[in-house]
């Protein structure tokens, strides 16, 4: 990260009125292409957490979305977790084993600390993960960055490191792991937009949502209405996670942290994801989604 693309006057952070960072914006080949909403201001129920959204491609396409009538809780590209020790961090409903989806007052937050590093294509952040209750259950170093890699494409490199700071071990959970089976959701996420068609999914390998939701790949890519995402995981775990996907009833893509079994987050251990997103304009095939994918790996 280097301030090699200084934000002008309307890409500039906001701030609160305390001086604290309330957006702060990502360029990449010297144009904005995601706002950060760092302390959003968003409902309890909700799991209050910071997203990027907008995010749009070089031409200027708006390929998140945020708080949709479908999955309110939804909120751009964020880290969200149903179930961490038996408090939601996704927002909405949790899925209770017997009892299904239930309202229920367990939603954390993920507070917003500080910007060790922060500039004009990336930023790295402190948070803390709390319970309703205000108590810490993690601590998370967050680094976020924008590359160039054409004239037409951009990758978004996210890596969530959560420390269990505690003195217990802390588990993971998912919806499956609860008893809801083909809904293990939790860890990264995007939520994209939603359009008259359902998108494209592919992996190397396969097709659609039915073929690809729920395996491993080095790399998935989901394509709409002339744009294309492709997601990489790039470390060894982050590559062990398999994919949540949706496509038919809105279109989402995240990781699984908590597949088939509760994921265990041992008293002073770190768990390490990253994600790379490349952002291209126009409709990818696989060669092409690879070719970049790689490009952006290496970059």
């Amino acid at each position: 990260m280097t301030p090699a693309h200084p934000t002008g006057p309307a890409e500039s952070a906001r701030t609160t009125a305390a001086g604290d960072p309330a957006t702060t914006v990502l360029n990449a080949a010297g144009r904005p292409v995601a706002r950060y909403s760092v302390r959003p201001d968003v409902a309890a129920r909700l799991s209050p957490r910071p997203y990027l959204h907008p995010v749009t491609t070089l031409a200027g396409t708006v390929v998140t979305e945020s708080g949709p009538a479908d999955h309110p809780h939804h909120l751009g590209v964020s880290v969200a977790v149903p179930d961490v020790d038996g408090h939601n961090f996704w927002g909405g409903r949790t899925y209770v084993r017997d009892r299904g989806p239930v309202e229920r007052a367990d939603h954390g937050v993920q507070r917003h600390t500080a910007f060790p590093l922060r500039d004009g294509d990336g930023f790295v952040e402190e948070l803390r993960w709390t319970t309703a209750a205000g108590d810490d259950l993690l601590r998370e170093r967050r680094t976020v960055a924008a590359l160039e890699l054409t004239g037409t494409a951009w990758a978004l490199d996210f890596t969530f490191a959560l420390t269990n700071t505690g003195d217990r071990t802390l588990t993971i959970g998912s919806p499956a792991t609860n008893g809801r089976p083909g809904a293990a959701y939790g860890g990264f996420f995007w939520r994209a937009p939603k359009e008259p068609g359902a998108p494209v999914v592919r992996t190397a390998t396969a097709e659609g949502e039915d073929a690809v939701h729920g395996t491993r790949a080095d790399w998935l890519s989901l394509s709409g209405d002339g744009w294309t995402l492709v997601f990489a995981g790039v470390t060894a775990a982050t590559r062990r996670d398999p994919w949540f996907v949706r496509a038919g009833e809105y279109p989402g893509v995240g990781s699984s942290l908590a597949h088939g079994e509760r994921l265990a987050v041992a008293a002073g251990t770190t768990l390490v994801r990253r994600v790379v997103t490349v952002v291209a304009d126009g409709a990818l095939d696989r060669d092409g989604a690879a070719a970049l994918v790689r490009r952006a790996v290496g970059a």
